[in-house]
């Protein structure tokens, strides 16, 4: 059994719609969105409707931990518009493209920058959204946690720890832990380019000690300080920036019954 899993697409659809090609299904770890690139400041909805000065100016200021001035900022260039209607026409034409893109079977969670709200509008046949919810795949139990953890960024879909820890509950014990965000340990959460720490989760770490999955898998953190290391007898992989490398990353298993 193989499967290939991607994370923080942002946008990728070119590459998106090959990485299924050689498994038995996709999984993705949400953030499908791309509002701002940090690496390369002319794409995303902020430069197509700002330009890219505008857009440098924005992660400077987020960079540098400003994040009330980079608030102040934006407000005054989004003035005078309609923010949410302009920002929901062009997470739509997103959706709509990275949706067609999934290949089938996909079973996908939301990122922090999603709007899960649309989902349903564009998950086409063959793609299972899941969150806070197990699959069994090929023997294994996979199980399934979207969004992020609120933080200074404000991303449309971060929820409190209280309501990411009853999700974390609520999936029991699995094989394969499949979440966003990582669990709470500073070589995972420290982004070496952003050089600052993302939010990762406590619950996802106390689950990780409690019910030791083989594997923990996540993405968030496009530029990690460690990719991948061991918790126990967890494996924890965050599978890598989608957007910028177009590559999956590929779990395989000998299913039950197999030759």
């Amino acid at each position: 059994m193989r499967v290939h899993v991607v994370s923080d697409v942002h946008g990728n659809a070119t590459d998106l719609a090959r990485a299924g090609e050689g498994a038995d299904a996709l999984i993705c770890l949400g953030d499908l969105v791309l509002f701002l690139d940090y690496a390369d400041h002319a794409r995303g909805i902020f430069p197509d409707l700002f330009g890219v000065e505008n857009a440098v100016r924005l992660v400077e200021l987020r960079t540098a931990r400003r994040f009330e001035e980079a608030r102040e900022f934006a407000r005054g260039l989004w003035a005078g518009l309609d923010r949410d209607a302009v920002i929901l026409g062009a997470v739509r034409r997103q959706y709509r493209e990275i949706f067609d893109a999934f290949p089938t079977p996909t079973y996908a969670t939301y990122g922090n920058v999603d709007v899960p709200a649309l989902w349903p509008e564009y998950a086409k046949a063959g793609t299972t959204v899941l969150d806070g919810e197990r699959i069994e795949l090929g023997g294994l139990v996979f199980g399934f946690v979207g969004g992020g953890l609120r933080s200074p960024m404000r991303t449309p879909f971060e929820i409190s720890d209280e309501q990411y820890a009853a999700k974390v509950e609520a999936l029991g014990e699995v094989d394969v832990l499949c979440s966003h965000i990582p669990p709470d340990v500073p070589e995972l959460t420290y982004d070496t380019v952003a050089r600052r720490f993302e939010r990762g989760s406590r619950a996802l770490l106390d689950a990780i000690h409690r019910t030791r999955p083989r594997y923990s898998l996540f993405g968030h953190v496009h530029q990690p300080l460690v990719r991948r290391m061991r918790i126990g007898a967890t494996e924890c992989v965050n599978v890598g920036h989608f957007a910028a490398t177009g590559r999956p990353w590929a779990l395989e298993w000998r299913s039950p019954g197999a030759r």
